[in-house]
């Protein structure tokens, strides 16, 4: 039997909803740098730094150092794409949940809550199209493989059927593999994929878009 509930969000879960949020998106980052390290052009940049920079000192250990203060340079520009995400979401749609997300018609704002603590999140909001999209789901570390991403999943798309939606999107990063094989067991499908960026462009670091159908709608 679950040990959590979900549940619609209320007003005195606004600081750990925005906390899950921030550290759900954060914690993909070194992911992220994995991803890009194992670019083949990003190898070669990084060899040319040490050829260059030991042909300029004549020295291997300032060679190693510029190869080291590149990947740091690296490291905070892959930073970043999440950064500037979190940023992004905390200062909008986040910054009024409530007013976002349970004042509107068609669209909600969920929390997973077990032992007292918010240990889940999403939401749901209209696409147009007779598509609702699926957004912010973030789990707490501490809390996964219990089943709360699945159940939080399922909530939107019972949500999505009930008011007569014909489909379900959502988003999610090339690097978060664990969401990409939940989506996919609950019947999405990758459907297309984008850049967040000119910087996820430089970095080749994709966005993939996924769909769950569910018939025809009355949307």
């Amino acid at each position: 039997m679950a040990s959590f509930r979900i549940r619609q969000y209320q007003d005195q879960d606004y600081e750990a909803v925005r906390a899950l949020f921030a550290r759900g998106i954060l914690e993909h980052a070194p992911a992220g740098f994995r991803h890009v390290l194992r670019a083949a052009r990003v190898r070669l940049a990084l060899l040319a730094v040490f050829v260059a920079a030991r042909a300029a000192a004549g020295s291997w250990v300032l060679g190693l150092g510029a190869v080291a203060l590149a990947l740091v340079l690296l490291w905070v520009l892959v930073r970043s794409l999440s950064a500037e995400y979190v940023r992004d979401a905390l200062g909008t749609d986040l910054c009024d949940v409530a007013g976002s997300y349970l004042r509107a018609p068609d669209r909600c704002f969920w929390v997973a809550e077990e032992g007292g603590t918010v240990a889940g999140i999403v939401a749901a909001v209209p696409a147009g199209r007779g598509e609702l999209e699926l957004k912010r789901m973030s789990v707490s570390r501490e809390h996964r493989g219990r089943g709360l991403a699945r159940a939080l999943c399922r909530e939107v798309l019972a949500f999505a059927r009930a008011r007569g939606y014909s489909a379900v999107v959502l988003s999610t990063s090339m690097v978060q593999v664990a969401a990409q094989r939940l989506y996919e067991g609950q019947g999405f499908r990758k459907v297309g994929s984008s850049y967040p960026s000119l910087l996820g462009t430089l970095l080749k670091f994709q966005i993939f878009h996924y769909r769950c159908d569910l018939g025809d709608g009355t949307k």
